[in-house]
């Protein structure tokens, strides 16, 4: 049988804080370096501001409230999560209650799990251990459903419990440098913009940069956000050098004394050469400024994709230093339990996970709470 299975406080308190930089990935010799002189000046976007504005009078547009009192959100944040992971933790709940209400545990019950808790996208690992744990001792005995998800829970906050790591800031860089890397449609520069929302409410100064220099609705959607904020946006026009943009963002930011500089990139699919090649080339000019960053490059997954998810963070990991991992959409799916076999396989941190739209729909992971939510318990 084991050889079958081994086939088959709030936010912002815990969002803040001082970490020591992460490495990135080797930099390559590169030419035609961007400089100052050699690029046109950025355009730092704002209510009235102009390209030459400094970053502390850019921001005329009111700060967002910070959301209410931290005692009351986390029930309000429980909730939410286990109502978006509805459709994951429905399909493991009556699956599981299927298999354990009318049967006795033996060899055959537990492949029925087995597959259960693959197609949920557990990973094999994963499943592996689970079905072990509840094998243990208890064959061709009773055992309830209720049970079963109860270790479906502890076996999946193990996992997740070490993966658990919220997103800190160093106080000692001034900026922090953040590069938001993934494929189109995963949420990147939505989450820049509540990430944004988030420093923004705890007094940081946030530089945003516009490095999605393909798409109009980008740059577009980025300067709605720093309106929303009050952050300077440093853009060009739909087409410009992106590795450009990010020299002349980090020089601005560092200029002006900024906390947090935010920096979007283009959606790339992991296996176009070409594409992954320029994010590499980004990374290489912001280290001419500052050899110690990107300090986080956190990586944007849709939770809808599923497996596919397990590819972009082997490539996106290899060849942009991946540090971390936002995980969005969970409220769209029923294979949240992706999140499970990537921090399994990768053991990459994972900083926040998204429910929604609402820019408090992006908090900071609890592995505790996830596994309660996908267990149903």
């Amino acid at each position: 049988m084991s050889d079958q299975r081994e086939k088959g406080k709030g936010f912002f308190a815990r969002l803040l804080g001082g970490s020591q930089p992460q490495p990135v990935q080797a930099e390559k010799p590169i030419e035609d370096t961007p400089t100052a002189a050699s690029t046109p000046a950025p355009a730092v976007v704002d209510v009235a501001a102009s390209a030459a504005a400094p970053v502390s009078e850019a921001a005329a547009v009111a700060v967002p409230t910070p959301v209410a009192e931290p005692e009351s959100q986390p029930r309000g944040w429980f909730q939410k999560l286990k109502s978006g992971l509805g459709k994951t933790s429905a399909k493991l709940t009556s699956g599981i209650t299927d298999l354990f209400s009318k049967r006795k545990l033996d060899a055959a019950t537990l492949d029925d799990l087995e597959d259960l808790l693959i197609q949920a996208d557990l990973g094999i690992a994963t499943t592996g251990r689970i079905t072990d744990a509840i094998g243990k001792g208890r064959f061709e005995k009773g055992i309830s459903a209720d049970e079963v998800r109860g270790i479906l829970a502890t076996e999946v906050e193990r996992v997740l419990t070490p993966v658990a790591k919220p997103l800190v800031v160093d106080a000692s860089r001034k900026p922090h440098v953040i590069l938001m890397v993934g494929v189109n449609g995963t949420g990147k520069t939505t989450t820049i913009g509540k990430l944004a929302q988030k420093f923004k409410a705890d007094g940081k100064s946030v530089v945003l940069a516009a490095g999605d220099t393909f798409r109009a609705a980008a740059i577009d959607q980025l300067k709605v956000w720093g309106e929303r904020t009050g952050c300077p946006v440093v853009a060009r026009h739909v087409g410009e050098d992106a590795s450009g943009l990010a020299f002349d963002a980090l020089k601005e930011a560092q200029g002006t004394g900024a906390d947090v500089l935010l920096l979007d990139t283009a959606g790339r699919l992991q296996n176009k050469q070409v594409l992954m090649e320029e994010l590499e080339k980004v990374i290489r000019v912001l280290k001419k400024l500052d050899s110690t960053a990107p300090h986080d490059v956190i990586l944007v997954l849709d939770a809808t994709t599923g497996q596919n998810a397990l590819q972009q963070v082997e490539v996106f990991r290899d060849r942009a230093g991946v540090t971390g991992l936002v995980m969005t959409k969970l409220d769209g799916t029923a294979r949240g339990g992706i999140l499970v076999a990537i921090a399994d396989k990768f053991g990459l941190p994972v900083h926040a996970i998204g429910v929604g739209e609402g820019a408090d729909d992006l908090q900071p992971f609890e592995a505790a709470e996830f596994a309660h939510a996908i267990a149903g318990t």
